[in-house]
């Protein structure tokens, strides 16, 4: 009888924040975004200049756990889940560890996207959701796969997620989700009439 086995499997970790500590109020992390949003000039100057829809703390604050405690506790708690996902992906990390490199707020309004895009440099990526109304965006993932596919036929609609070339993911609010940076990734148009908030990052090995 044939075997068919799965080789060269994709991890998506999923967790709630909250599996560990310390506890990260999420009312309180909202607010917070929305106060840096408004008061950070450099931030709001370049997403202009550059074209990127709603805000992004990804080009001018790079110290957010210095400057804000509920930043310094969401990231003991990123700490510990970017540990357990490095386990689960068995990672020889000699000795060495996964640090955090950078973390930004994103604050994408209705009609705003995030092109498709990787995060080079870095070994694991993710974001934590903060403000998901009805409508936000899902985040879409691509299988890395779907450059070398030349003459591939198109897989059916009802197949696997794990055949899927697209996977799109809905979090809730308290959610976090990580990926290998090399996973190309998206965030489709924001349907939503509210603002879709996030905190996204990324662990270099170090």
């Amino acid at each position: 009888m044939a075997q068919i086995d799965s080789l060269f499997v994709t991890r998506l970790y999923r967790a709630a924040l909250s599996e560990h500590g310390p506890t990260v109020d999420p009312e309180e992390l909202q607010n917070s975004c929305i106060v840096i949003a408004e008061d950070d000039d450099a931030g709001q100057e370049w997403c202009e200049k550059n074209g990127y829809p709603g805000y992004t703390s990804y080009a001018s604050l790079t110290d957010l756990p210095w400057r804000f405690p509920i930043f310094t506790d969401l990231v003991k708690s990123l700490d510990a889940h970017v540990s357990a996902f490095a386990k689960d992906l068995e990672l020889d990390l000699d000795g060495r560890k996964l640090v955090l490199e950078d973390l930004w707020i994103n604050i994408l309004p209705e009609g705003g996207t995030h092109a498709s895009h990787i995060h080079p440099h870095s070994v694991i990526s993710g974001t934590t959701y903060v403000q998901m109304p009805e409508g936000a965006s899902a985040l879409k993932l691509e299988d890395p796969r779907h450059a070398m596919m030349m003459a591939h036929p198109p897989r059916l609609k009802t197949c696997r997620d794990e055949l899927k070339t697209f996977v799109y993911q809905s979090p809730k609010v308290g959610d976090v989700l990580l990926w290998e940076s090399f996973i190309r990734h998206e965030v489709p148009l924001n349907m939503a009439e509210e603002e879709r908030i996030s905190v996204s990052f990324n662990y270099r090995w170090d």
